[in-house]
């Protein structure tokens, strides 16, 4: 299947759409080059497009209009040799609607409108056309049977009703248990949106596919998503630090409760990637080379927020794909959760109770990572079979090495040291 041509007459009028008085904050622009992206894959778009919206990049310093700068940088990135997996899942853009007023999304809700949207996108794959909300201009490719439509999307609303308030969430599930397809519209109505105004805006431009496939929009929704939980996570984890910084065992141990029950709901999310078809992955997987989860740089930093990995593990791949973090694990000063822990420890007493009270939140935690881990080899095994991963690893033995990694492993050998 080929994406369809575009003309050099299409972007004729792109200059004067980025006029400052006609479009103040870049939307306009941006919305018409993410109809094109969806109508065509941002891997095929015309190369004079490209050159223009680059001239446009380079005209505008990133502080004057940060929302279509950082939106050009996840377009051009392959165009400009940058492409990565932070820009193939758009994440400069996105991370720009986190926080900063009263009305932006912390990462958890984040996580929940992103699948929220997935929802929305699946019911329209039953319409003739799907794009953004104003546009009929795309032609959806392939949406899947009425089966896999149906458990994608009951997947889908248990992760956002998690984040609803109980009555709610068990009213919204109920309905679409029972619900005919009619009526699922209406269950879609109910779902939380991005604010209609300021940043929420740029939530539609989020999605930036390489090709044309139905299955690569909640594709990439759910790998956003997992983004912001584990975004979320890392949040919790350093507030774990503070707090044993700061002489509060059970604090700490209810932060890292909350940093488990959140992979839980990561875990949740392989449930509805695993409806991805495997014809639709490896179809635009062909495209996605150099974009790959090893570069996720909130994974690795809940991981070094932890505990510090191993010398062998910090030398790996795993972390040669994020010298940032890299670096900022091997960094003066760095702080972790095993570090304050036994600072703690050994520098005040405190009931034991207190104390088993958090090797026990550790433990679960633990537990629920490596679960997290064991899934997703799974879900890797089903899509990938023996083809290598895209950050060039072995692909799913690679993610069976991983198993043997743990988080908090100094402690297992503290502990056998005291013994």
């Amino acid at each position: 299947m080929n994406p369809e041509p575009a003309g050099t007459e299409r972007w004729a009028t792109v200059g004067h759409m980025d006029g400052a008085d006609g479009d103040p904050d870049g939307t306009r622009l941006a919305r018409t080059v993410t109809r094109e992206v969806r109508r065509t894959g941002k891997h095929f778009l015309p190369r004079n497009l490209l050159l223009r919206l680059g001239e446009i990049h380079d005209h505008h310093a990133p502080d004057r209009r940060p929302h279509l700068q950082a939106f050009l940088d996840c377009v051009l990135d392959k165009h400009q040799g940058r492409y990565g997996n932070r820009t193939y899942l758009s994440l400069p853009l996105l991370e720009l609607l986190l926080g900063g007023t009263d009305d932006a999304p912390d990462p958890n809700r984040m996580a929940t409108l992103l699948i929220a949207d997935v929802i929305r996108f699946e019911i329209r794959a039953e319409e003739p056309a799907w794009v953004l909300p104003e546009s009929r201009e795309s032609v959806d490719r392939d949406p899947p049977d009425a089966v896999t439509l149906r458990k994608r999307l009951r997947h889908a609303l248990r992760f956002v009703a998690h984040d609803l308030p109980v009555p709610a969430a068990d009213d919204l599930i109920s309905r679409a248990a029972h619900a005919p397809w009619s009526r699922w519209a209406e269950v879609a109505e109910q779902l939380p949106r991005p604010t209609a105004t300021g940043a929420g805006h740029w939530f539609d431009m989020t999605v930036q596919p390489v090709y044309v496939l139905h299955d690569e929009y909640f594709f990439i929704r759910a790998l956003q998503a997992h983004e912001m939980i584990f975004t979320a996570i890392s949040a919790h984890v350093r507030e774990t630090i503070g707090a044993l910084r700061a002489g509060r065992p059970a604090a700490a141990a209810d932060h890292v409760d909350r940093a488990g029950d959140l992979f839980d709901r990561a875990s949740a999310l392989f449930r509805m990637v695993a409806t991805m078809r495997p014809g639709h992955f490896s179809a635009f997987r062909q495209f996605t080379g150099g974009a790959s989860a090893i570069q996720s740089d909130q994974y690795k930093r809940f991981e070094i927020l932890c505990g510090l990995p191993t010398a062998a593990r910090l030398e790996s791949e795993a972390f040669t794909h994020v010298p940032a973090v890299r670096a900022e694990a091997e960094g003066e000063g760095h702080d972790t959760v095993v570090r304050a822990y036994l600072d703690l420890r050994r520098s005040a007493r405190f009931d034991e109770v207190e104390w088993n009270r958090f090797r026990g939140a550790l433990g679960t935690l633990e537990e629920r990572h490596q679960r997290w881990k064991s899934t997703h080899r799974s879900l890797a095994a089903r899509m990938l079979g023996g083809a290598h991963g895209s950050g060039g690893t072995a692909g799913v033995p690679y993610l069976a090495e991983c198993l043997d990694n743990r988080l908090f492993w100094q402690l297992g050998e503290r502990r056998s040291a005291d013994e």
